[in-house]
């Protein structure tokens, strides 16, 4: 049977990874390009066997790139979460990990120039439309990925890439607390249902008898859990406006417990069929503003970070994520005016892909 090859290049991008494509090698309208995404991660079996992905939520995400439609932006950045064996594509989320990689892709890719040893990539998600700045190595015009920078969830070091996110609040529903409450109670569950970077459903671990320092394997093997948290989430989307949720991997859910190794606060952060083995980028921006924001669940679980901009440590199950938050706090409440945190990525691969000509001809 006949094959169609895309190019693309493979990158880790902060704990995730995946193929990051030119939004032009692939083809236009939705449906097709979803079976085509399918097909290329080999979403449909648990190991992606007859495709690129890595049975793995974090290692079946897609990131598709062009110059910027937006004056202000350089390059645009849509992310499609393929699922691992269902076969299904969400173009609703974004993910900042994936986002990582798109400074380093952009000018591998030839859609971005270098700028002298440092490149500053403005890039807008087209997801969400949240803009973020990236900060990346290019000396002698070339992207440097070796280092000293480390991130939890990620083995040695690399290049470090900073990445300064704006325009993040309301990113899907247009609200900070979407249902109009700063607290929630489903199912007799109090719940913060926030929207920075990426809408959660927040709760606290010990509501659902658990600790919150459970390893993700003990998670995972918890039906029990995911059987009670499930409704919960769903419900929790209906009221921040985003309609039907059972399908969809937005909103996500995370729980908060208090720190025990020096950090802010202990999450464990779901995708939101399993839990994540480290914590999404964005995820971590919402929860930081969760601990930041007064009368949320996160009340009373920690020490309130000194000084602004404010550092939140969130301890994950790979370790810590930094987040630099610059806030201001007054009558009117939290307003989020940046969040910044350091991450790298690494070229793992770059050629083409196959998927079956009847899937997608590319002509």
């Amino acid at each position: 049977m006949a094959q169609t090859a895309i190019p693309f290049h493979f990158f880790r991008g902060g704990t995730s990874r995946g193929p990051y494509f030119r939004r032009q090698d692939l083809p236009e309208d939705r449906e097709t390009l979803a079976r085509v995404l399918v097909a290329a991660v080999g979403s449909g079996h648990k190991l992606n066997i007859d495709g690129i992905g890595g049975g793995a939520a974090v290692t079946t995400k897609v990131a598709m790139l062009s110059r910027s439609e937006s004056n202000d932006c350089d390059i645009d950045y849509f992310f499609a979460q393929v699922s691992v064996e269902d076969g299904l594509v969400d173009f609703k989320p974004t993910c900042g990990n994936i986002l990582s990689g798109v400074g380093p892709a952009a000018i591998e890719m030839g859609l971005m120039p270098s700028q002298g040893d440092v490149t500053r990539i403005r890039i807008r998600s087209v997801n969400t439309g949240a803009k973020v700045e990236a900060v990346v190595r290019t000396p002698g015009g070339q992207v440097d990925y070796t280092g000293d920078a480390a991130i939890d969830g990620v083995p040695g070091t690399a290049a470090p890439i900073f990445l300064n996110f704006m325009d993040v609040v309301g990113s899907v529903t247009g609200s900070l607390l979407p249902t109009g409450q700063v607290r929630d109670v489903i199912d007799g569950i109090e719940l913060t249902c926030m929207d920075v970077a990426m809408p959660i459903a927040i709760a606290r671990a010990a509501d659902f008898g658990l600790t919150g320092f459970e390893t993700v394997e003990e998670l995972d093997a918890n039906r029990d859990f995911y059987a009670r948290m499930e409704p919960i989430r769903q419900e929790a989307g209906r009221r921040m406006g985003m309609g039907d949720v059972a399908k969809s991997v937005t909103p996500k859910f995370a729980l908060l417990a208090p720190p025990r190794d020096g950090g802010t606060v202990t999450a464990r952060y779901f995708m939101p069929w399993n839990c994540h083995p480290t914590m999404a980028v964005t995820g971590a921006q919402c929860l930081a503003s969760c601990v930041l924001t007064p009368g949320t669940v996160a009340e009373g679980l920690f020490a309130p970070p000194d000084g602004r901009p404010a550092l939140v440590l969130i301890e994950h199950p790979g370790g810590v994520i930094d987040v630099t938050v610059d806030y201001d706090s007054g009558p009117e409440g939290f307003a989020l005016k940046s969040a910044g945190l350091l991450r790298t990525a690494r070229l793992l691969a770059r050629g083409e892909v196959m998927v079956p000509e009847a899937i997608w001809d590319g002509k």
